[in-house]
């Protein structure tokens, strides 16, 4: 059969070509260390790295979210736990005005002990973030959970503005936690203390006056009404945070296993791409030399 030179020399570079590409390919896998440089050389496979890769990609933000959650959520437990302070402070003063041995002096005195205590649970209910938001409005985070009118009567001077809105962090797929807590009874304690605190200040007071230690008793009541829901707030975030550890545990597990899986997809068997570029080398050496050696012949060497 005769074989065009033209042919020959056409077909001899495509086979160089294409194991000389071959070569180059194994070469490129064993410096990256990926077993497939295209999408098409395993369609299955690239479908599950990428499923994965997009499952860890939730894993990641889920747990950034988690860890922003849990700071969030230890601030707002500190900052209750100094209103719970400041309540047992209140209560200590409350306490004391109820002895009938107090002197009018003796009573104001401690009035004026209460009001310090009063403007720091207003401001703690009040308390503002990083970026400027309320932090107990609820979903109202650009208004203050807790508003002081001087001009209204006594014991209705404070008000809740915010709302029991929920601001809702997703943690998990499906699973989403609460970022805040509202303090929609507060303004109601600081009302009834500063009805205490009024009628404790008045000149001449008598604590066992059956009006005045009514209001004593009656916000002695109130504060450990105020210190029991304040305690299960604590608690409440206490939980949540364990919750959230948790979460966070099951993230990295579930994260790891994903990584090992898409390590094993994606990886390159090193002693297999060793075999393959022996192979591709040793064929292209072979193609150059049969190359080289044909190209010299010509028709003068066999007659």
């Amino acid at each position: 059969m005769r074989i065009a030179s033209t042919q020959y020399h056409s077909t001899m570079n495509t086979a160089l070509q294409n194991a000389t590409g071959k070569l180059q390919q194994i070469l490129q896998k064993m410096a990256t260390g990926q077993r497939h440089l295209l999408p098409s050389e395993s369609p299955v496979t690239n479908v599950r790295l990428s499923r994965l890769a997009r499952e860890e990609a939730a894993f990641d933000q889920y747990r950034e979210n988690i860890a922003v959650l849990q700071n969030r959520l230890l601030q707002n437990e500190q900052y209750l736990q100094g209103m719970v302070n400041d309540m047992l402070s209140a209560r200590d003063l409350m306490v004391w005005a109820a002895d009938g041995s107090n002197t009018s002096e003796d009573v104001r005195a401690m009035a004026a002990s209460l009001r310090p205590i009063m403007d720091s649970i207003f401001y703690t209910a009040n308390t503002k973030d990083a970026e400027g938001k309320y932090v107990f409005s609820g979903t109202l985070s650009d208004t203050p959970a807790i508003t002081y009118d001087a001009a209204a009567p006594v014991g209705s001077r404070y008000t809740f503005t915010g709302n029991t809105g929920e601001q809702r962090v997703a943690v998990g797929h499906g699973i989403t936690q609460p970022a805040n807590i509202s303090l929609s009874e507060t303004a109601d304690w600081l009302n009834r203390l500063e009805s205490a605190y009024e009628t404790l200040r008045v000149p001449g007071v008598n604590v066992n006056d059956p009006a005045v230690r009514a209001e004593i008793v009656a916000t002695l009541d109130t504060l450990d009404v105020a210190l029991d829901a304040t305690a299960g707030m604590i608690a409440r975030l206490g939980g949540a945070q364990n919750i959230l550890s948790t979460l966070d545990n099951n993230h990295a597990s579930v994260s790891l296993a994903n990584k090992q899986a898409a390590l094993i997809l994606g990886q390159l068997d090193y002693a297999d791409a060793a075999v393959k570029l022996n192979g591709y080398s040793a064929a292209v050496e072979a193609t150059q030399k049969a190359y080289s050696r044909i190209s010299k012949l010509s028709l003068f060497d066999v007659l």
